[in-house]
């Protein structure tokens, strides 16, 4: 029972990973986070307005269950799992961050300049979460999907289109971490 409460090695979570991609190729569904917002916009009568949203969102009631069980995941993960203090962060990383302003984790999962209930007390931080927003669903839709439908998803079924989306994104973390972070800090 103790395996449950301890954090996986990644050959463990990878192959169960792809156990489940394997399972869905075979039942001919596709995984995707974000696909789900399409049909929560579906399910509220959107299609009665934009013809994208005009489908049988019932066939997607499967994949709205993946993001319910990520949510619940997450929740015990944090609730009930013990310690996120074991989770290592590399030093190189906590000295960067330090040299941009932001505080070290120290025994938590995100930095609170970033993360922190302080944040809704400036608008550059509230600007930035809404410009960051934008720019996620904008780049999700344009993509055709986010980074875990592409990634997880596209490269196992082997689409190029899913291998350029990854590439792009890599790219653009390399850019946005090196270069536009440090003028945004």
């Amino acid at each position: 029972m103790n395996i449950i409460f301890q954090t996986w090695p990644w050959y463990v979570s990878g192959f169960l990973i792809g156990i489940i991609m394997l399972s869905l190729i075979y039942f001919g569904k596709a995984f995707g986070m974000s696909s789900n917002l399409s049909s929560l916009c579906s399910m509220a009568g959107a299609g009665k307005y934009v013809s994208f949203f005009n489908f049988d969102w019932k066939s997607q009631r499967w994949n709205l269950v993946v993001v319910l069980g990520a949510m619940l995941g997450g929740f015990v993960a944090v609730h009930f799992m013990g310690d996120p203090s074991n989770v290592t962060i590399n030093p190189k990383t906590i000295a960067q961050l330090v040299q941009l302003g932001i505080d070290a984790p120290n025994g938590k999962l995100m930095p609170d300049a970033l993360f922190g209930a302080q944040i809704w007390q400036s608008p550059k931080s509230i600007l930035i979460l809404l410009i960051g927003g934008i720019l996620i669903g904008f780049g999700t839709r344009y993509a055709g999907g986010c980074t875990s439908g592409h990634a997880i998803s596209g490269l196992s079924n082997l689409q190029l289109p899913s291998l350029k989306a990854v590439i792009g994104f890599f790219i653009g973390g390399l850019i946005m971490a090196h270069f536009l972070l440090p003028l945004i800090f």
